[in-house]
């Protein structure tokens, strides 16, 4: 079922999205303006009332980046699970795990440089974070 936030989410959103989470970087909520934050608290509070039985598990984000298989050296493609060979005529193939071929365009994330600051930085003056 769609809802606005997916729709947000999955068309709109330039980052802090994935499949199954929404990551909100702490420093940059923290730098709100206080009515925002207020509103924010709110809903963060809604959401957990919302889901009292709901078991939170710790998270340790990290940042990523797509990159197509083409992108990778050797070690990055063994990290993700594909390694490189010939194929019949001649021309570099990617496979996985499974050894079935896979195209050279599929996507991969890989860690990428955090370009927003921690929250230890304090407060983020709008306009000061350079996303790339």
């Amino acid at each position: 079922m769609r809802s606005p936030l997916s729709d947000y989410l999955d068309t709109v959103a330039p980052g802090g999205a994935c499949p199954d989470h929404l990551v909100v970087p702490r420093s940059l909520a923290q730098s709100m303006p206080v009515r925002w934050q207020q509103v924010f608290v709110g809903l963060l509070a809604d959401l957990h009332d919302a889901y009292p039985d709901v078991v939170w598990p710790e998270y340790d984000v990290s940042a990523v980046r797509a990159e197509p298989l083409t992108e990778l050296d050797d070690d990055q493609l063994a990290r993700h699970g594909y390694v490189t060979e010939l194929g019949p005529d001649g021309e570099l193939e990617y496979r996985d795990a499974d050894d079935r071929v896979v195209p050279g365009s599929l996507p991969v994330r890989v860690a990428a440089p955090d370009t927003v600051p921690p929250a230890s930085a304090g407060q983020v003056p709008r306009g000061t974070v350079v996303l790339s």
